[in-house]
């Protein structure tokens, strides 16, 4: 174990990353894979310790977003396929070829820059498909034939893949989520008549995938849910699987003093003690990713919920306290602790967000442990 000289840190169990891929497993038909989405560096958890696990528990791609992930992943010796969801300049392809990361792409003046790169080997590519979502993707049936001549004049592309993405997959309201199902399978239909060669379809994000399964094709991206955090309000009420979140945030009491009615905690004096109180610190702040606006926030100690206090600092966070408590002792800020809990949906509701951004926005500052405590 690495060794930390501050008691703030993050817990990750990777049985429960195993754990949820399970569940997803026994939701979706037998024909359809999963690929274990780790973008953000696993969306806080740590992006090779997470891909292993999710390999290890029966994932057959990882995918990310940037291809300085992808070989980031694979100098940690995963060999494991890779799809890369983000743009990839066409001077840079030569290195994904060398690498055998697939890459993503949806422009027609793209491929006609990677035909003119020089590559060693065969770049495999997916392509995407912008059926609503509105960010990246072919739109039209034009952009579909005129890429898909240039596909064929592209002896160095090899096309394994098309896919494209929900943007209400969570919702309630699945107007959108049927169009943009009709849409994917008007192109496909379209596209089945051009090119002969067989091609992996994925659709599904983590909402799709576990609450209709039954519409998935040749793999589903799992991603958010495979850390234990459902994708929505709408989609934690249906609880169409269960789930266990991965991570727990923690810091450890560094200083207790008693204070006296009118005393004033933090910058700016916005905390004013309406008469002898306890006040605690612990050593987390806002450039660990415990931002500000988290002023007012219930931590657990104890196993009792005790209120954030006064403005959060750059490397320190102040909370009134029940009593007066040893230092060193535990202070959780995201997990279990006793009979009570305080999770990223409720940071997210403070921080008026959603469960990603938490999870995400836990810096690097903060270790990352794994099946260790401190």
């Amino acid at each position: 174990m690495k060794a930390l000289y501050r008691p703030t840190w993050a817990n990750i169990n990777l049985e429960a990353i195993g754990y949820n891929i399970n569940q997803i497993r026994k939701r979706i038909p037998a024909k359809t894979g999963i690929m274990a989405v780790v973008k953000a560096d696993g969306y806080g958890h740590g992006a090779v310790e997470v891909g292993r696990k999710a390999l290890a528990s029966g994932a057959e791609w990882l995918a990310v977003a940037l291809l300085e992930e992808a070989l980031s992943l694979r100098k940690a010796g995963i060999n494991a396929p890779i799809l890369v969801f983000g743009w990839v300049s066409p001077e840079d392809v030569h290195i994904a070829a060398q690498e055998q990361v697939t890459l993503t792409f949806f422009q027609k003046e793209w491929l006609e820059a990677v035909n003119k790169q020089e590559l060693d080997k065969p770049l495999q590519v997916h392509m995407k498909w912008d059926t609503g979502m509105g960010r990246v993707g072919i739109r039209s049936a034009d952009e579909l034939d005129a890429i898909v001549e240039v596909l064929r004049q592209s002896p160095k592309v090899s096309l394994t893949g098309i896919y494209t993405h929900f943007a209400t997959a969570d919702e309630a309201d699945l107007t959108l989520f049927n169009e943009q199902q009709e849409r994917f399978q008007t192109l496909k239909s379209m596209f089945e008549f051009m090119w002969p060669d067989r091609v992996n379809y994925h659709t599904g994000n983590s909402a799709a995938a576990s609450r209709f399964p039954d519409h998935m094709y040749d793999y589903i991206r799992f991603g958010i849910a495979m850390y234990g955090l459902y994708p929505s309000a709408v989609t934690k009420k249906e609880h169409p699987i269960d789930l266990k979140p991965a991570l727990s945030l923690h810091s450890r009491l560094t200083h207790v003093k008693e204070v006296y009615k009118g005393a004033t905690i933090s910058y700016g004096a916005t905390y004013h003690a309406n008469s002898t109180e306890w006040v605690g610190t612990i050593p987390i702040g806002y450039a660990d990713g415990w931002i500000r606006k988290l002023q007012g926030v219930e931590v657990l100690v104890e196993g009792k919920r005790m209120p954030v206090v006064g403005r959060i600092c750059m490397d320190r966070t102040m909370i009134k306290l029940d009593q007066s408590y040893p230092i060193g002792t535990r202070v959780t800020l995201i997990g279990c602790q006793g009979e009570d809990e305080v999770t990223a949906d409720d940071i997210a509701e403070k921080l008026d967000t959603i469960n990603y951004e938490v999870a995400c926005m836990i810096s690097e500052r903060v270790p990352r442990l794994y099946g260790v405590d401190f």
